[in-house]
């Protein structure tokens, strides 16, 4: 009689598919405010690329004044870095705009624990799982603050700056966050933006605007 074949064990065997659609690349950590000190879990997608936390405070920094009650809009939200940050610090309403289903949705499981804590007090947020530049051109309300930090090297800066100003996103008093490669030298925003703070980290550029009235 030939020996048995020994049974293959697949009562812990991974499932590629659920692995693939949870597959993380690590944490983003929020740096202040009512969820001082969280971790969240990021989603591995191509071209994700959350904002360093060097970055990331110098950024609140600048905006220390202006986030209290803030309507945010956060473009291309990836880690939701930005956008979770936001809403730590008093936002009123923060707006998470993602293309890919799978970071969409792990952004989303954020936001419901975040909205979910004792601290959350009033504070709202929504996640949209689409095309930034889609919801752009067909938007029709107005934020305070805005975060572009689109995927390098595709002129997706360039595009949304275009649009937002196009369709007049910004409130009279807003400003306006934009993260790119370094090497972009050329003018990709509206003639009528002015730059209030500008910095270089590495091979990212980052620049704060706002509406110039006198333009």
């Amino acid at each position: 009689m030939p020996a048995s074949r020994p049974k293959r064990n697949t009562k812990n065997r991974a499932n590629p598919k659920m692995n693939a659609q949870n597959k993380s690349v690590g944490q983003v950590r929020i740096i202040s405010g009512k969820f001082k000190g969280k971790k969240l879990p990021v989603q591995d997608s191509p071209g994700l690329r959350p904002t360093t936390d060097r970055v990331k405070e110098t950024l609140f920094n600048w905006l220390m004044f202006n986030l209290n009650n803030a309507r945010v809009l956060d473009c291309f939200a990836g880690s939701g870095s930005l956008g979770f940050e936001a809403l730590s610090r008093y936002a009123k309403e923060v707006t998470l705009l993602e293309k890919s289903a799978a970071v969409a949705r792990q952004l989303k499981q954020n936001l419901t624990q975040l909205l979910q804590s004792p601290v959350a007090e009033a504070c709202q947020g929504q996640v949209i799982e689409g095309d930034c530049l889609l919801y752009l051109q067909n938007c029709d309300k107005q934020f305070d603050i805005i975060f572009i930090d689109p995927p390098f090297r595709l002129g997706l800066a360039e595009k949304s700056c275009q649009l937002i100003a196009q369709q007049k996103l910004l409130t009279d008093d807003g400003l306006i966050y934009v993260e790119t490669e370094a090497e972009l030298t050329t003018q990709f925003w509206p003639d009528n933006w002015q730059i209030l703070k500008e910095k270089k980290a590495g091979q990212v550029c980052y620049r704060l605007f706002r509406l110039n009235a006198c333009a």
